[in-house]
């Protein structure tokens, strides 16, 4: 199986790697010189294109499947509406008219597509409510990677990632020294979100949509504290969360981050067949407080 991911960055090229080492073929796509030199390191085959332009992605080779991976780099609504709704119809488009169009595509997608929900448990089944102009463009994007994909005849796939973490974006320093406000943490490790994928591509389960999420949400006061006991450090101080909300220089953004309170479930997940390599925080979070240690 040749697989193309676009916009072959952090996931991407773990999924890559991940991928090649089981005797698939990957190929990496990325628009900057940065990019590709970073999934030439990884081992993965890579080609530079601007994954919303039609004409660069003609230089992509014929693949089976599609993952589009892409990040609009913690920009506003518009440059994600560029690269989630306008750059994946493109690329949908682009492939599908192919003489040799692959039959497969996997979207990332993000669990703040389900707002809040008080702290309840959320599922595949949960209804969408998103709250914010970026979460309403994700999941217009779903709509793209489903509806818009079939009429091409592509079936296409959801992955909602909960909280990205791992080298590189472990939040350790943040937690154990505070203030930590009140509310939950849905995580799953860098290797298991592209572990996931991989996955996916592999077993072809009959869903179209999957909550991609390690076994255990958990309070982020309980993470914090948790996190500071391995580390040999004093409890951080806490907040709730009326109390981060009266500060007045915070952020309409921050504030709905706050507001929003959910935990997710990966029950569809594990029943597929997917063994997480990283649980829970507890496995996963290991070599942060190793190199913590050592320091």
């Amino acid at each position: 199986m040749r697989v193309g991911i676009l916009g072959c960055g952090y996931v991407g090229i773990e999924l890559g790697r991940q991928l090649s080492a089981s005797g698939h073929e990957a190929v990496g796509v990325r628009r900057s010189d940065e990019g590709i030199e970073a999934i030439e390191a990884a081992g993965v085959d890579a080609v530079q294109a601007d994954i919303t332009d039609a004409d660069e992605l003609s230089v992509v080779p014929d693949v089976d499947a599609i993952v589009f991976a892409a990040s609009s780099g913690g920009r506003g609504a518009a440059a994600a509406r560029q690269i989630y709704v306008d750059g994946l119809h493109r690329a949908i488009e682009s492939f599908g008219t192919r003489e040799n169009p692959p039959d497969r595509l996997i979207y990332t997608s993000s669990t703040g597509v389900y707002g809040d929900h008080g702290g309840d448990w959320v599922d595949e089944t949960t209804p969408l409510d998103p709250t914010t102009e970026k979460t309403r463009v994700l999941a217009e994007a779903e709509r793209i990677a489903t509806e818009v994909a079939a009429e091409y005849g592509i079936d296409g796939t959801v992955a909602r990632y909960a909280g990205l973490y791992g080298p590189e974006r472990y939040r350790l320093n943040r937690y154990i020294e505070g203030p930590v406000t009140e509310g939950y943490l849905n995580m799953v490790h860098r290797e298991d979100a592209a572990g996931a994928v991989a996955h996916i591509l592999r077993t072809r389960p009959a869903a179209d949509t999957f909550v991609v999420v390690d076994d255990e949400p958990v309070s982020k006061w309980e993470f914090a504290d948790w996190l500071a006991a391995e580390c040999g450090r004093d409890e951080p101080p806490k907040r709730t969360k009326a109390e981060r909300l009266d500060d007045p220089g915070l952020s309409e953004a921050a504030r709905r981050r706050i507001l929003t309170s959910k935990r997710c479930s990966n029950e569809l997940l594990r029943s597929s067949g997917y063994e997480f390599a990283y649980p829970t925080y507890r496995e996963g979070y290991r070599a942060a407080i190793e190199a913590y240690q050592s320091d």
